[in-house]
């Protein structure tokens, strides 16, 4: 189940190394800005739209099943990328791949949640989130060795013979599951889930594009989008037949588990978003260097997620996350010190520190969650923490790196006040913009360079700081109502056969 997330996963992080390839006209596809935006948007909107109701699928038509399906989709949608003639192919196929990788990733959890004892299912679950964190932090590094040696296709191309083992082991290897109650169906409720997750998750693109969140088309559709998923609960809690029993989140356990996933990923994808910056502009590191850099966050994902569970039982779940919210929100704060010349293995220690972190949160939450619901659910649970964490990842890019932006633009303004004002608007817009500007003006834009990476570095202060104050936030919500190591898990019954959950 790794192995087969590893290539989903990866794929989300392994593309932002090869932007700048495929924007070539020559080498790439001489893609631009927005094209770039979609080929990575594209993805994310439908994974995150879909991921709801392929749990649901998986649930009612088989678990194994819907995985190889979601390889199979995953892999000839990679193929198709890579061999993309042009930006319009390539955003197509990677909407493909998020459709593929909607139907993987929920599986993937949902048959560890149904093949694992109670007793066994916290280890297992820290693995799998282990896997999860270093296919995250990993991506940029291995996206950067195929660059220096292949085609910017490579990227796209190397999730081939993944999928090609993966496919083979699923075969060989994994047993079936799926919910025994064939009468639940709800085609409503699956589809009031996707309309109304892919309003929100299409506004959060669009404010994260356009930088700034006050704009009519990035509150329209996350409004919209809110108002649907209002009547998808309000759906949910009168048919008889729920594709999701949302009185779920009635149990503090649950969905205090759920809101302590959204806030970490939040946190963790708005400061990768400027962190990519600072190293790769700021810091002057090639992309290789930069994926390099991250490993220390990836080695303690793999050593701390598998021992997470023993610590949870060792001091509750209350307090290891509690404690290690706290810890995140040191780390971002101390990522708000961060200057140019810092010694970098100050950061490396920043990344070590928050990877441990995570990992004992992200295992925890997730075990917390699936062990909440009845087995025949465990489709829709992992689907719900998948969702969660694809949209508050989403939503921590476009809202802190909103913020970078307005704090970058005003710093910057009056730098830029010698240029006409057409280039003094695309100037402003961010720290590459300015340096492109700079560097076609040749000498006389050799003044604009320090500036624009002082302003940027106040803006990714700003940012880190307030990515703390949400990590804190997340440590009172878990304190508060997370069940510490003497309380027993509410059952969650099924909503027809009123079994309570294994726990």
């Amino acid at each position: 189940m790794v192995f087969s997330l590893l290539a989903v996963v990866l794929d989300n992080t392994i593309l932002n190394v090869a932007l700048k390839v495929i924007s070539d006209p020559v080498e790439g596809l001489g893609a631009t800005q927005s094209q770039l935006e979609w080929a990575i948007n594209s993805y994310t909107l439908v994974f995150a739209g879909l991921l709801f109701t392929f749990g649901v699928l998986g649930d009612r038509f088989g678990r194994k099943r819907m995985l190889q399906i979601g390889m199979i989709l995953f892999g000839l949608a990679s193929l198709a990328s890579a061999y993309a003639q042009d930006p319009a192919q390539l955003i197509a196929a990677r909407a493909a791949m998020g459709l593929g990788g909607a139907a993987v990733m929920p599986a993937t959890l949902a048959i560890i949640a149904n093949v694992f004892s109670p007793k066994e299912r916290g280890k297992a679950i820290g693995l799998w989130a282990g896997g999860v964190g270093l296919a995250i932090a990993i991506g940029p590094i291995t996206g950067g060795v195929l660059l220096e040696h292949f085609w910017w296709g490579s990227v796209f191309l190397i999730n081939v013979p993944v999928v090609a083992i993966a496919s083979v082991l699923i075969a060989l290897i994994v047993p079936d599951s799926r919910n025994p109650d064939k009468a639940q169906l709800d085609p409503i409720g699956v589809l009031l889930s996707i309309v109304g997750l892919v309003g929100v998750v299409y506004g959060i693109i669009k404010g994260g594009e356009l930088g700034r969140i006050t704009d009519v088309e990035v509150w329209l559709p996350f409004l919209a989008g809110v108002a649907v998923l209002a009547v998808f609960v309000w759906h949910e809690r009168r048919t008889a037949h729920p594709a999701f029993d949302v009185r779920a989140f009635a149990i503090p356990r649950f969905s205090t588990a759920v809101a302590s996933v959204g806030i970490v990923f939040f946190s963790m994808m708005g400061v990768m978003f400027f962190l990519a910056f600072y190293l790769q502009i700021v810091r002057g590191y090639g992309p290789l260097q930069a994926g390099a850099l991250v490993l220390p966050f990836a080695v303690a994902q793999l050593i701390f997620s598998p021992l997470s569970a023993t610590m949870v039982r060792r001091y509750g779940g209350k307090r290891v996350a509690t404690l290690s919210m706290l810890l995140i929100a040191v780390v971002l704060v101390g990522y708000a010190f961060l200057q140019a010349d810092t010694p970098i293995w100050m950061f490396e220690v920043l990344g070590f520190v928050q990877g441990a972190a995570m990992a004992n949160i992200g295992a925890p939450a997730t075990e917390a969650v699936m062990s909440s619901l009845p087995r025949e659910k465990a489709g829709v649970g992992s689907a719900m923490t998948n969702t969660v964490r694809q949209v508050a990842g989403a939503l921590g890019v476009a809202i802190l790196g909103s913020v970078l932006s307005a704090v970058y633009r005003d710093n910057i303004a009056a730098s830029l006040t010698a240029l006409p004002e057409n280039a003094r608007h695309v100037a402003g817009e961010s720290i590459t913009a300015t340096l492109g500007v700079a560097q076609s003006l040749g000498p006389r834009g050799a003044s604009l360079v320090e500036p624009a990476k002082e302003a940027f570095m106040n803006g990714m202060h700003i940012a880190a700081i307030a990515a703390a104050v949400v990590a804190l936030l997340g440590a009172a919500v878990v304190a508060k109502w997370l069940p510490g190591k003497e309380a027993v898990a509410a059952p969650a019954a099924s909503p027809d056969t009123k079994e309570p959950a294994v726990v």
